[in-house]
């Protein structure tokens, strides 16, 4: 999310949180920058999302705001209107404490991607950089194996 590709370090860490709705993990868009199905949350009843918190500044939500600061903007990042839909969300902290989350959630989901094994694991050490629960990881293991069996074992050792 910080990275000199996207938001520069303007994005400051808050907390990690999980979905209060029901939601489960998908991969259900193909990335071309990454050659693989990206990721998605969808409604799934019992399931929930576990991710990190931001804040951003506003100016670098919009793709005109953050332009006119010469600026790539979240939505820009995120395919916004085009790939990904902005969505606000409900999450829990793990205080207990609710909040009000923008996402990104695909607009046409394609069943029958793959996702790869860089891409999962670029995800598995954002939740272990930011201590989500051990189980939630090893839950998304799960759905990226599911989803590319081709890559189970190397997901498994991630």
């Amino acid at each position: 999310m910080n990275s000199p590709m996207r938001l520069c370090g303007d994005a400051k860490f808050v907390d990690t949180a999980e979905t209060v709705e029901d939601y489960e993990l998908a991969f259900d868009v193909q990335s071309t920058s990454r050659g693989c199905a990206a990721s998605d949350i969808i409604r799934k009843e019992g399931g929930k999302v576990w991710g990190v918190l931001y804040e951003v500044p506003d100016y670098l939500i919009q793709r005109e705001t953050a332009k006119a600061r010469k600026r790539k903007s979240f939505d820009q990042i995120e395919g916004e209107g085009t790939n990904y839909k902005r969505e606000m969300i409900q999450v829990r902290r793990p205080n207990g404490d609710i909040a009000t989350a923008l996402t990104y959630t695909v607009v046409i989901p394609k069943p029958g991607l793959k996702t790869n094994v860089n891409y999962v694991g670029h995800i598995v050490r954002g939740l272990r950089d930011h201590k989500v629960p051990n189980e939630y990881i090893a839950k998304v293991k799960a759905i990226a194996a599911t989803n590319n069996p081709e890559i189970t074992r190397d997901v498994q050792d991630l």
